[in-house]
């Protein structure tokens, strides 16, 4: 579903991404997670076309999102770390302006939006403007948006960032819902447990290089600690990884 092959970039003399390959399945969740400054955030901008690689491709669904950006990009769900929105506008005149981007049908947007807003407890609030939102009010808003479309593929930067503990718990309950209908979903994030719980297989990031790849337990025989948690594991990859680079 989600193919990066020898995906990099640069910025002058910086590489910022160093020649990823990634393969990405039907129905995964697959977790991305590296330290601040390791590529994470770069990658996500090209995986959801909005940075052009440097080299490399991104395919979504089978769709090269260099050769036709618009149908891959159909196909995608995106849902940024800071939910960037028209605060002029309410929140159901959001969720309209997202459904004609994506041309969703009227009686299609009519019905998808309102469960949409109930579901993620923003329906009172659909009708007040934007800028009336709290940050997890926005969160979710952005999150509902994305999926009006009904995309192939979720990419998801760091999706609990601002959201109390309720909140949390419907965003978790929605990718688990939606990887069951097949939706495929990325996600980076920071917080280890969440990855951890949710995450089919994860991927390890370090100064543009992917570590290591797969699931908790192959991570853990990536690092020789069977016994250890995802935190641990990653911070003994990344400072391993580290202490290679000084030599």
């Amino acid at each position: 579903m989600i193919e990066l092959k020898n995906l990099t970039k640069r910025y002058g003399n910086t590489l910022a991404v160093d020649g990823i390959n990634l393969s990405i399945a039907r129905g995964e969740i697959f977790g991305f997670i590296g330290p601040n400054g390791a590529g994470k955030t770069t990658t996500i901008r090209m995986l959801g076309g909005i940075l052009s690689p440097t080299s490399g491709s991104v395919m979504i669904d089978g769709v090269n999102m260099a050769e036709n950006p618009v149908a891959a990009k159909k196909r995608i769900g995106f849902i940024p770390d800071r939910p960037y929105l028209y605060e002029k506008l309410t929140g159901r005149e959001f969720m309209r302006f997202t459904a004609d981007i994506y041309g969703v049908a009227e009686n299609v947007f009519l019905e998808k939006s309102q469960e949409l807003l109930q579901t993620f407890n923003i329906h009172h609030w659909a009708d007040e403007l934007v800028e009336a939102y709290s940050h997890g009010m926005k969160q979710r808003l952005i999150i509902a948006a994305a999926l009006l479309h009904e995309p192939k593929v979720i990419i998801i930067d760091e999706p609990m960032v601002g959201l109390d503990p309720s909140a949390i718990k419907l965003v978790k309950d929605m990718m688990r819902r939606e990887v069951q209908k097949g939706t495929t979903i990325f996600m980076s994030t920071h917080t280890l447990a969440i990855a951890e719980d949710l995450c089919d297989r994860i991927g390890i990031i370090h100064r543009g290089r992917i570590l290591a790849q797969g699931t908790t337990n192959d991570l853990k025989l990536a690092a020789q600690a069977q016994e250890a948690d995802l935190e641990e594991v990653f911070l003994r990859l990344t400072t391993e990884n580290s202490n290679t680079l000084k030599k």
